[in-house]
């Protein structure tokens, strides 16, 4: 029996919308697209109630039909995504610009969104070696400069209740045990800015500083280059400082909530 169908009865009090929703969640982390049957199985849905939704969503413009009879995620949700985070990236964008100028280097914002790195921004050459955050994309804090930024600007008990789940490892050298990245964690807390060393892509480096409003950390800007060139990170780090100063004068006169 299918996951579909024997997870049916415990979908059998969900609303209309939880069933949409589950359906739209099907495709986070999926890299390419999916068969009706195989967004059943992921949503744990029937069968049926898949295909009527998906349709609804398809005639709605949330999913979108291939040639191949499968879905994608449709164009007005990725338009409705763009409106997240944007009076945070209209502020911020001209700035994570200009610090693509003067290093030509990868340059990207991100935010917390639960449990994960949300990236709401970036600024890339088409030379340059090509990282793994995409807009929207969405990654583990633990693993990546920016997320450990936005992980130390959190209370304790969210720290802690983040380092006892699973975490994962991108590559070999990923740190995963939790009491060596609390002191890691601790010493963004103390110093202020983050660097990793190869935990989300072989080859990599990424250096990040935390943006601040209203005494809270709201977001985090970060360069991702070669980890041959770390030595570089200390002439570089003034210039991701003066970047954040400015994005940080630019939202000062803001509305309260800058994120959504």
């Amino acid at each position: 029996m299918s996951d579909a169908v024997s997870d049916a009865p415990a979908q059998a009090g969900a609303s209309v919308t939880s069933r949409a929703l589950a359906i739209l969640a099907a495709f986070e982390n999926s890299t390419g697209s999916l068969s009706v049957a195989r967004i059943a199985q992921k949503a744990h849905l029937p069968l049926s109630t898949t295909y009527r939704l998906v349709r609804e969503l398809e005639e709605w413009g949330g999913l979108r039909k291939g040639s191949d009879g499968k879905y994608q995620i449709g164009f007005r949700i990725w338009e409705l995504g763009q409106l997240a985070g944007r009076r945070l990236r209209d502020r911020a964008h001209p700035f994570l610009q200009d610090l693509f100028e003067l290093t030509h280097e990868n340059v990207h914002m991100a935010i917390r969104d639960g449990m994960q790195t949300l990236y709401v921004d970036k600024v890339y050459g088409s030379r340059k070696m090509p990282v793994v955050s995409r807009i929207g994309g969405r990654l583990p804090m633990h693993a990546t400069a920016v997320g450990r930024v936005l992980l130390s600007a959190q209370p304790q008990w969210f720290i802690d209740a983040y380092l006892q789940r699973e975490l994962e490892a991108p590559t070999a050298k990923t740190i995963t045990d939790p009491k060596v990245l609390a002191e890691i964690i601790a010493d963004v807390q103390r110093d202020g800015y983050s660097v990793t060393h190869e935990q989300m892509r072989a080859g990599m480096l990424s250096m990040a500083l935390p943006v601040h409003y209203n005494g809270q950390v709201v977001a985090s800007v970060g360069l991702v280059f070669e980890v041959t060139r770390y030595r570089e990170v200390q002439r570089l780090m003034p210039l991701l400082q003066g970047t954040v100063d400015r994005i940080e004068s630019a939202m000062s006169g803001s509305p309260t909530r800058i994120v959504g």
